[in-house]
Parts: C-alpha cells; structure tokens; sequence
C-alpha cells in the first residue's frame, strides 16, 4: 500500500467502534500516535474535525458529511511540486489530497459491518473489494445471511 493511503487508514482507524476505543479521546494517545508516525501532533480538535470528515467522505454512515478547510503548504524542490501539511492532521489531509489527485481516493472505504466500520484500502483490481477482512467481517456476514435464508426456506 502507498505510504499516503497508509497515514490516511492509519488515521481514519484511530477510533475503534468495535472496542469503544478513540485515540482522539487522549492527549497522550494523540500524542504517541502522531509521533510513531513521525508528526507534530498540533490540535486534538482540529484532528477529530478532519478524522469525522475523511471518514463521512469514505461511507462511514455514523457521520455527517461536512466542508472542512485547513491550510497546507506547497513547496518547489529540486524542481518537483510538493504538497505538505505543517502538524499531523495538515501532513494527513495533504495525504488525503494526493491520493485524490491521483485517483486513488475511490480506493478508500469503510467496512459496512455495523460493528466493525474499520477503514482500509481497497487494492483489488477492479476496486470491487466490500469487507474488511473477508475472514471476519465478510464471513460473519455471509452467514447471517445464510442463516437468513435457511430459516426462510424452513418457514
């Protein structure tokens, strides 16, 4: 996976539905987040404000979509256009931006599963890729529907 669809997933994971967990909920968790992945941690909100978006914008059905502008930073160097963000949420939305351009955005979903909605990157061929994790959330799934359609059958 491309290390700007990486930070993206990363970023759009830090809260954990299944778990009830949300690195945005402490300081110190956003902190230690954002320097493991080499970042300036800046404002929590600010960081919860782009997290909601990115993830509305990807199908997360919890979230409003919403408009969002931060300020990023275009640099020239050794010739080549550069698009940078000045904390973690600004390095993340410049993420976000360049995967758009490169129309790479669309490869970005969250898992329909009720419990689950984990963000990942689709890297199937025809972009077609719906769970998670097939061996979890795609299984669980398949046999709801099973189940669904056996008590039918036998009603």
């Amino acid at each position: 996976m491309h290390t700007d669809a990486t930070l993206v997933v990363d970023f759009l994971n830090t809260v954990d539905i299944e778990r009830g967990e949300d690195v945005l909920d402490s300081p110190e968790l956003w902190r230690w987040w954002a320097e493991e992945h080499e970042l300036s941690p800046g404002e929590g909100d600010d960081a919860r404000a782009a997290r909601d978006g990115l993830r509305a914008a990807v199908g997360d059905p919890r979230l409003p979509g919403t408009s969002l502008e931060v300020p990023l930073v275009f640099s020239l160097d050794d010739g080549k256009p550069r698009l940078l963000g000045t904390d973690a949420t600004s390095t993340i939305l410049a993420a976000a931006t360049r995967l758009a351009i490169r129309g790479d955005w669309v490869r970005l979903k969250i898992c329909p599963a009720d419990d689950c909605l984990w963000a990942f990157y689709d890297e199937s061929r025809n972009r077609s890729r719906t769970w998670c994790s097939m061996r979890v959330c795609g299984n669980r799934e398949k046999a709801r529907s099973w189940r669904a359609r056996a008590v039918g059958v036998h009603n």
